[in-house]
This record gives structure tokens, C-alpha cells and sequence, in this order.
């Protein structure tokens, strides 16, 4: 498995240009960071194949979709066993508006990085998810009045 220690000046350059647009072609790529679309090619299936790129997606815009509600939750469990915090993490696993689930110390359990329509559906979101599960002791919740800053790039 590579590390960060063990990229090359070319593999960064490359994951720099990713990050930006993933949409790039394999010759575009190539041209943005001064190497042969064969090197570009293989450097990507390689990084690709040890996990450093875990995988492609499109960013949406939540407000133009109708999902212009961001909350982030904190969740405090009765119970932290191990099992029980497992369950808790799958139970969210399965709602789509849970976009983000963190299992953090100091704290809370679990901080929720969620995006919903509006506040009606965050209370059913909430009831569902929180008020009827028997190990949640706590749910304190914020909501986003403006977002001045949203990356997905990690600093190499």
C-alpha cells in the first residue's frame, strides 16, 4: 500500500489535477502535468489500484436539487459499546440524507453531516433516526446559514 512519503513529484501533480476536475481524459491529464498519456495511464491505474484514489464522483449542487438544508448533528449515545456504536453507524448508513457519519472523542459520540430539503424534513429525519432509537441520549443539532467554503481536495 503507498503512502504519502512514497509519491513521486508527478503522482502529486497528478492527484493535484484530479482533485481539480476528475473529468479530465487521460490525454488532457497528460498534457496539464508534463508527461506521456502511457506514464499518465498507468500512474493513475496504479494509485487507482493502492487505494489512494478511492473513487470518481460528480458534485451536485444540494440548493438546485431541492436539498438546501445543511445540518450537522451531534449525537451522544446511551451506550458506546462497540456493538452499539456499530449499529448506530449502520442505522444511518442506510439514510441517503446522512451524507457524512464521524465517530469522534471528546464529546459527542457521532457528529452527521446532513442535507435536506427544508426543516420539515429534518424533524422526520430526526424522528425517525433519533427520537425512536433507544440509545440516543442526546442530539444536539446546527444549521448551516452560509456555506463560505466546501473542498474535497486533500493538500498533498
Amino acid at each position: 500500500m503507498l503512502t504519502i512519503n512514497e509519491l513521486d513529484e508527478l503522482d502529486k501533480r497528478i492527484l493535484q489535477q484530479l482533485q481539480k476536475d476528475a473529468s479530465l481524459t487521460n490525454h488532457e491529464l497528460a498534457l496539464r502535468v508534463h508527461a506521456s498519456a502511457p506514464t499518465c495511464l498507468r500512474r493513475v491505474k496504479r494509485l487507482t489500484d493502492e487505494g489512494i484514489i478511492s473513487r470518481q464522483v460528480a458534485l451536485l449542487d444540494a440548493s438546485k436539487l431541492g436539498a438546501g438544508l445543511t445540518a450537522i448533528v451531534e449525537i451522544t449515545l446511551d451506550h458506546q459499546a462497540t456493538e452499539k456504536l456499530v449499529e448506530f453507524e449502520q442505522l444511518v448508513a442506510q439514510e441517503g440524507a446522512v451524507q457524512q457519519c464521524y465517530r469522534v472523542s471528546q464529546g459527542p459520540d457521532f457528529v452527521l453531516v446532513i442535507q435536506v430539503a427544508d426543516m420539515a424534513a429534518y424533524h422526520a429525519l430526526a424522528h425517525r433516526l433519533f427520537a425512536t432509537h433507544a440509545n440516543v441520549r442526546n442530539v444536539r443539532s446546527f444549521f448551516s446559514i452560509l456555506r463560505s467554503k466546501f473542498e474535497t481536495a486533500i493538500a498533498l
